[in-house]
């Protein structure tokens, strides 16, 4: 008898909200088919299994094999079997799994998920239960009980469920637990399949996303030899001369488009085939998220069409600074500090090119969606299709070809957003974090990652040169880059020369004095945007809330309109006609009256984007205005094209959220206005003041970046503030300085480590108990008096999505005393009987709301 060759094991990452691995089983045979396939290896790390996980089967990532589990304290009988290899040559590398553990430990994220964000969307594989009815079954016209032990009222939905699969063949059991619910569907077809009258079977999806491949046909080299026979006809000669010019690249053409170009039907090529002049293939098709630029817009290096651009003193020191530290081959982090305009962007460009010219691939983080093709066209129109996009606005297919082209080092410079950090760039020298103070680099649901902080820890694992950019560091960069940590490289004046814009702050106090009301815009504001169209200037007027009105009240009565899921009012959006949550997007039509009182006297409070641009049509009908904000830019493709009208002088005055703040570059801009400047002040966030000061300088660099003087208007009711005095005044160095004591004294970063902890539920009964025993075990595991403890409180959102919500705050300056007691508290609270769901770690926060 021939002996049964050993099982493997391996360790298996889930991408659901659990913090463990788990051990699996390796049948021999699946081990053998894997060593059979040409790799010279079984299972691999960083390989996808399907494999059971309670009643599903889901897709997991191995992340370890081990040939034994002794250590483990398991047994072999106990394990369950992978199910299926879904690929011999692993899709995440050695240094993916490093990274990603690394974030998932960091983090506190669940390490499945975390390694399930380094792929693209659609291409794991899914199972389902499918149902059909028996020989017995089809011939049966009522189900039988089920061992008479079923109820009467159970019976009628067995014969409805029966009656769907009969009718359709066999039907996924998900779409019977929609139409009939997911309870009564689980009862009647357990009962069914007792009576022997259906048949369940698991059944493999395919992914919603794969490779594209169509057939081509390709122009064959002939001997002279060859050329002897039967004369060609015209037809055949017109469909070979088309694969000799082009569009046919090196001979080849989509068949399809072959047969269009030469008008010639599918049996001249057959014919070519057979005489051997021509060879039909299949080929893959790349879907290019740029492919609608031209070719002529494509290049090889960073020059300007009129030849290289000429870098100043500043732009050439701090390239220096970069390109010496790639040569080094080991870590080094730079904080570039440039004020708006004064040319980062080339000095990007040019570290790009040294470290492809040294090998080396390079990467570039921008913090916004919606700026990543703007700033990728760039790109491509330098460097070519060594270029790839990633970001999540894509379709599936075009994520998924990007992505491969850069596995394969067809691309060596990727640009995406937030998760592009995990791009599987080959040789990876050089990591470009664009603005990097933007809080959208910070996840907000689980994996919770930064991509800012993972990037630094990706070039430090990789020996490579990381580069921060901003105009407004973040409190933390400039502070690493004032101890050493980071160098410090700046270019503290505009290209050219330029002059930085006159920024000037109207206190709307006097303003509401001089007019006995309160005002949209201040009379100053309003004159300017007319002396800037004479000119045959652009304006930009900022405010950060889009809808019409924050909110409806009713003058009788106070009565407000109060989103039914979330703690917070409705947003009135007149052209849908409709008060919507931007947080849960439940959105209900306006009243005629209030419906606590009655009365007809409703008043709409407050203004946002939809508003202020409407008030302007009035006040300037000759004008030509535009609109930029997420409501205007839901289509794909409007943001770019609102943002093209408006470089192409189609928009005299562009309206928009502080998505028109960032990055963006019109000569032609001569004035900003902002509405509200200060309404960020009141929150209650330690990074306020930061935020505020960060807008209103990142504003400012919008206007003047031509030849022509730019003048930034600030409407305020706290003109004094010092967040705006130094906004005004463009001088971070001053608000450094005055932020960084506060920090110090009050312990935020920089100075202290945050963990904040929110606690949800539908009962506030059920997540005060859960908040209140979590506090109390993190205070008993905190033996050494080293963590201080806020809460648990109300959130400053007490309830979104129908989920009460409450919070505690860790500040302390030990992290790893801080992660050992907050791993003993959950122990102890899942111990204990509590629900580790619904509790969400968020390490270093972002925002405390």
């Amino acid at each position: 008898m021939t002996a049964t060759p050993p099982s493997h094991f391996v360790e298996v990452a889930i991408p659901l909200p659990v913090h463990q691995t788990f051990t699996y089983r390796v049948p021999a045979g699946m081990t053998e088919a894997a060593q059979s396939a040409g790799t010279g290896a079984g299972i691999q790390r960083g390989c996808r299994v399907v494999v059971p996980f309670g009643k599903r089967m889901l897709t997991g990532y191995v992340v370890e094999v081990m040939d034994s589990i002794e250590e483990t304290g398991q047994s072999a009988e106990e394990l369950k079997e992978v199910e299926e290899l879904l690929e011999v040559v692993p899709l995440i590398s050695e240094e993916m799994i490093g990274l990603t553990k690394w974030v998932a430990d960091y983090y506190y994220a669940p390490w499945g998920e975390v390694l399930k964000a380094t792929l693209p969307a659609g291409i794991n594989v899914d199972t389902e239960w499918i149902v059909s009815a028996t020989e017995e079954g089809r011939q049966t016209e009522k189900p039988a009980p089920a061992g008479g032990a079923g109820s009467q009222r159970a019976r009628p939905m067995r014969g409805k469920v029966l009656e769907a699969i009969l009718a359709q063949g066999e039907v996924r059991v998900a779409d019977l637990a929609r139409t009939f619910g997911k309870g009564p569907v689980s009862t009647a077809l357990r009962a069914l399949e007792e009576a022997g009258l259906v048949r369940m079977e698991r059944r493999r999806q395919r992914p919603t996303v794969q490779t594209r491949r169509q057939q081509a046909v390709r122009l064959l080299d002939r001997t002279e030899e060859a050329e002897a026979g039967k004369p060609l006809g015209e037809s055949h000669q017109r469909l070979l001369e088309t694969l000799r010019v082009p569009p046919a690249v090196a001979g080849v053409l989509p068949l399809s488009e072959a047969l269009s170009l030469a008008e010639v039907s599918p049996s001249i090529v057959r014919t070519l085939e057979k005489r051997g002049y021509v060879e039909i293939f299949s080929q893959v098709v790349r879907r290019d998220p740029l492919a609608h630029l031209a070719k002529g817009e494509r290049g090889s290096g960073p020059e300007s069409p009129e030849g290289p651009l000429v870098l100043t003193e500043a732009q050439t020191e701090a390239l220096r600074a970069i390109s010496e530290a790639i040569d080094g081959e080991a870590y080094r982090a730079f904080l570039l500090h440039g004020v708006t305009g004064s040319g980062k962007t080339e000095v990007y460009l040019r570290a790009m090119q040294w470290a492809l010219q040294k090998g080396r691939s390079a990467l570039l983080l921008v913090p916004e969606i919606s700026l990543t093709p703007m700033v990728a066209r760039r790109l491509r129109s330098h460097f070519g299709d060594l270029v790839a996009i990633l970001h999540s606005s894509l379709s599936e297919g075009e994520r998924l070809d990007e992505w491969e082209r850069l596995r394969r080092g067809e691309a060596r410079i990727c640009i995406g957003a937030r998760s592009a950090v995990f791009a599987p760039l080959q040789n990876l020298g050089l990591i470009i974090i664009d603005e990097e103070h933007e809080t959208s680099y910070k996840q907000d649901e689980s994996p919770r990652y930064h991509g800012r902080d993972s990037a630094i820890m990706r070039a430090s694992r990789l020996g490579a040169v990381v580069v921060l950019g901003s105009a407004t560091p973040s409190m933390e960069s400039f502070h690493n880059a004032q101890t050493g940590k980071y160098g410090y490289l700046s270019l503290a004046e505009r290209i050219g020369s330029r002059a930085m814009a006159r920024v000037e702050t109207i206190d709307m106090r006097t303003v509401f004095a001089r007019h006995g009301r309160q005002q949209i815009f201040a009379d100053e504001l309003k004159e300017a945007i007319r002396e800037t169209a004479a000119r045959g200037e652009q304006s930009i007027v900022l405010l950060n809330r889009r809808g019409y009105s924050s909110f409806l009240l009713c003058r009788s009565c106070g009565h407000t309109s109060q989103c039914r899921n979330c703690a917070v009012t409705l947003t009135y959006h007149r052209q849908q006609a409709r008060l919507v949550c931007h947080y849960c997007n439940h959105a209900e039509r306006v009243p005629q009256v209030c419906p606590d009182c009655h009365g007809g006297f409703l008043h709409y409070v407050g203004e946002g984007t939809e508003q202020i641009e409407a008030q302007l049509r009035v006040l300037y009908p000759e004008l030509r205005i535009g609109r930029l904000d997420r409501d205007t830019t839901r289509r794909r493709g409007a943001f770019e094209k609102i943002l093209g009208e408006f470089a192409a002088g189609e928009i005299d005055l562009l309206v928009g959220t502080q998505m028109i703040a960032k990055g963006h570059d019109f000569p032609n801009v001569t004035l900003v206005g902002v509405i509200s400047v200060d309404a960020g002040l009141g929150m209650p966030d330690f990074r306020a003041a930061e935020r505020t000061f960060q807008l209103v300088t990142q504003v400012a660099g919008r206007a003047g970046r031509g030849e022509k003087a730019g003048r930034v208007l600030l409407q305020s009711y706290f003109p004094d503030h010092y967040a705006l005095q130094y906004g005004a005044d463009q001088d971070y160095n001053r608000f450094y300085q005055h932020e960084i004591r506060y920090r110090e004294e009050m312990r935020y970063p920089p100075f202290a480590i945050l963990i904040n902890i929110l606690i949800r539920h539908e009962e506030l009964a059920r997540a005060a108990a859960t908040a209140s025993e979590l506090a109390s075990r993190i205070k008993a595991a905190d033996r050494e008096r080293v963590l201080r403890i806020l809460g648990p409180a109300a959130a400053p959102r007490a309830r979104l999505k129908g989920e009460h919500r409450l919070q505690i705050l860790i500040k302390t300056r030990h992290r790893r005393a801080a992660r050992e007691a907050l791993d003993s508290a959950l122990t102890g609270l899942k111990e204990g009987g509590g629900d580790p769901r619904l509790i969400t770690i968020d390490m270093d926060p972002i925002s405390l709301m």
